[in-house]
């Protein structure tokens, strides 16, 4: 029968409607994700049904989510020789076989003031069934996007096995200004770079924004007293407050824990870098990693029992990992180059991070242990990897060569393909993927 999923804004639950068809007994559809050569999954998503300016752009929001991951393709809308007159109605499986469709998209959107709510079902068109139960989602119209994210969700869900990652935001820097005087802001958008919400003005220079697990805090290095301190926003009520005010050292490269308790740092004092950790709440401070090296850019596990970080105590930059109860670090990171700016993934089984070899920087990742290191980018500047919530997808920083060169986001999925930059008509830098969105 139609489920209801509800947007955490929305205005009331619907009523089920009439029972689907039953789930073919050979499993259901799925698209294969491996580190070879990929075909797309061909999927038919017509002219949903409803309140036609809507219905639209909520369709077509649904179809570049879904395009946007390389892993599906999308049947042309003049090659579609059949569409329901009315969401429910029996689907003609054989004119969509004939047009090479695996999956079928059904959707109806109905408006009522301030409110809309959003059927949809997912059909095998070659098993001519549908694909698990219907559902539906219910928001305020100015959240259709939201919902149309929502729906793309359970799609690529079902369809490829993996959690979602569209219904999530991404905190960033802009950066506008010449090179040698950058103005920076920090900004929070959809993951696809719609929906920019302002979090801080252009009065004083910040750096690296980090989402807290629950997606509900920034913790940043912001330059407003002359020199770098760390500071923590309320994402809600855009609203910070300074966590270190030591005018004798320097603190950066913000992360939390994954229960939010605990915050690493990096502090500076006396030309010496090490890794710090305070406690969110009451500000207590204790050094987790000393040493004559420059030890920074930690970043938990998800258990949050781990950190891993950059140092160059073996003479040049590598990655280490340490608990957090302290201890010795151990080095993980043994290839040629120079490694940085390590991300620990959400699934726990991979760290994205930053190589350079010789003058050209890539993003990269490695099993936990160091092993299995795999080159997914090659340019002349990428940095600043960060991971979409499902583990699949890494956003990070692309920087253009020569004296305008501009900072762009861009994202590569983890076996190296569909390469993509991200919709932003300004430079932007620094991004940080925050959770789903409940």
């Amino acid at each position: 029968m139609l489920r209801t999923l509800t947007l955490t804004l929305s205005m009331a639950l619907a009523a089920a409607s009439a029972a689907l068809p039953a789930l073919a007994q050979d499993g259901p559809l799925r698209i294969e994700i491996t580190d070879g050569v990929t075909e797309p999954m061909a999927v038919a998503i017509p002219a949903f049904h409803g309140d036609a300016a809507v219905a639209q752009r909520i369709r077509d929001v649904v179809a570049a989510d879904l395009t946007g991951t390389g892993l599906f393709r999308e049947i042309p809308k003049d090659a579609q020789v059949a569409r329901p007159g009315s969401f429910g109605e029996a689907i003609a499986y054989e004119d969509w076989r004939a047009v090479n469709a695996q999956a079928l998209v059904s959707a109806e959107v109905k408006q009522s003031g301030e409110a809309i709510s959003v059927k949809f079902r997912l059909y095998d068109v070659y098993a001519g069934q549908a694909q698990g139960d219907g559902m539906q989602f219910d928001a305020r119209a100015g959240d259709w996007r939201r919902a149309a994210h929502k729906i793309a969700d359970q799609i690529y869900a079902r369809l490829t096995g993996e959690q979602p990652y569209f219904d999530s935001r991404v905190a960033f820097v802009q950066e506008t200004g010449p090179k040698d005087a950058r103005i920076k802001r920090i900004g929070v958008m959809d993951y696809d770079g719609q929906n920019i919400l302002w979090m801080t003005d252009s009065s004083s220079l910040v750096l690296a924004p980090q989402f807290s697990r629950d997606g509900r805090r920034l913790v940043y290095t912001s330059f407003d007293s002359g020199f770098p301190q760390i500071r923590v926003m309320e994402v809600a009520t855009v609203t910070s407050r300074a966590l270190t005010q030591d005018a004798n050292s320097m603190a950066f490269s913000p992360r939390f824990s994954p229960d939010g308790r605990w915050i690493a740092y990096s502090r500076e004092q006396g030309g010496n870098t090490d890794i710090w950790l305070m406690d969110a709440a009451s500000g207590a401070q204790r050094p987790l990693v000393q040493s004559p090296a420059i030890d920074t850019a930690p970043s938990f596990s998800p258990d949050g029992q781990r950190i891993v970080f950059e140092s160059d105590r073996s003479g040049n930059p590598q990655l280490y990992v340490v608990g957090v109860g302290g201890g010795e670090p151990t080095r993980i990171s043994f290839g040629d180059g120079r490694y940085g700016s390590p991300a620990w993934s959400p699934k726990g089984d991979l760290i994205a991070f930053t190589k350079q070899v010789g003058e050209r920087f890539h993003i990269a990742t490695m099993r936990v242990d160091g092993s299995g290191e795999k080159t997914l980018t090659e340019s002349f500047l990428d940095e600043s990897p960060t991971w979409a919530p499902n583990g699949r997808v890494v956003m990070f920083t692309r920087v253009t060569p020569g004296g305008n060169g501009q900072p762009r986001l861009h994202s590569v999925d983890i076996t190296g393909r569909n390469m993509r930059p991200l919709s932003l008509d300004f430079a932007a830098s620094d991004p940080s993927w925050g959770p789903l969105m409940p």
